[in-house]
C-alpha cells in the first residue's frame, strides 16, 4: 500500500467534509432532531393531560347523572305524595258532602213526616168528629168543632 498524493488528497478532502459537516450540517440536524423530540414529548404530555381531563369529565358526567336521577326520584316521590294528598282531600270532601246531603235528606224526611202526622191528626180528628156527630145526631157549631179538633190534634 502506497501512500501517495491521491490518498492524502482524499484523506484531506474527507477531513474537510467531516469538519464542514460537524460545523455546518450537524448543528441544524441536531436542532431539528431536538425540536422534533420536544414536539413529540409535548404531544405525549398533551395526550396524558387529555386522558386525565377525559377521566375527570366522565366522573363529572357520572356525578351529574347521579344528581339528576336523585332529583328526578325526589320529584316523583313528591308528586306521589301530592297525588295521595289530593285523593285523601277528595275523600274527606266527598264524605263531608255525603254527610251534608244526608242531613238535608233527613231534614226533608222529618219535615215530610211531621206534615204527614199533622195531616193524619186533622183527618183523625175530622173522622172522630164525624163519628161523634153521627152518634149524637146533631150538628156541633163551628167554634166548638174547631176547639175539639185542636184539642184532639194536640192529644194525638
Amino acid at each position: 500500500m502506497d501512500i501517495n498524493a491521491t490518498f492524502i488528497g482524499q484523506a484531506l478532502a474527507f477531513a474537510i467534509l467531516i469538519w464542514f459537516s460537524y460545523k455546518f450540517v450537524w448543528p441544524p440536524m441536531m436542532g431539528a432532531i431536538e425540536e422534533r423530540q420536544k414536539k413529540i414529548a409535548e404531544g405525549l404530555e398533551a395526550a396524558d393531560r387529555s386522558k386525565k381531563d377525559l377521566a375527570q369529565a366522565e366522573e363529572k358526567v357520572s356525578e351529574v347523572l347521579r344528581e339528576a336521577r336523585t332529583k328526578a326520584n325526589e320529584i316523583i316521590d313528591q308528586a306521589q305524595v301530592r297525588a295521595n294528598q289530593i285523593v285523601d282531600q277528595a275523600k274527606v270532601e266527598a264524605i263531608a258532602e255525603a254527610g251534608r246531603q244526608k242531613a238535608i235528606a233527613v231534614s226533608e224526611i222529618e219535615s215530610a213526616a211531621n206534615r204527614a202526622k199533622e195531616d193524619l191528626r186533622h183527618q183523625v180528628s175530622a173522622l172522630a168528629v164525624a163519628g161523634a156527630e153521627k152518634l149524637i145526631r146533631r150538628e156541633i157549631d163551628s167554634t166548638v168543632h174547631k176547639t175539639l179538633l185542636d184539642e184532639l190534634a194536640a192529644e194525638i
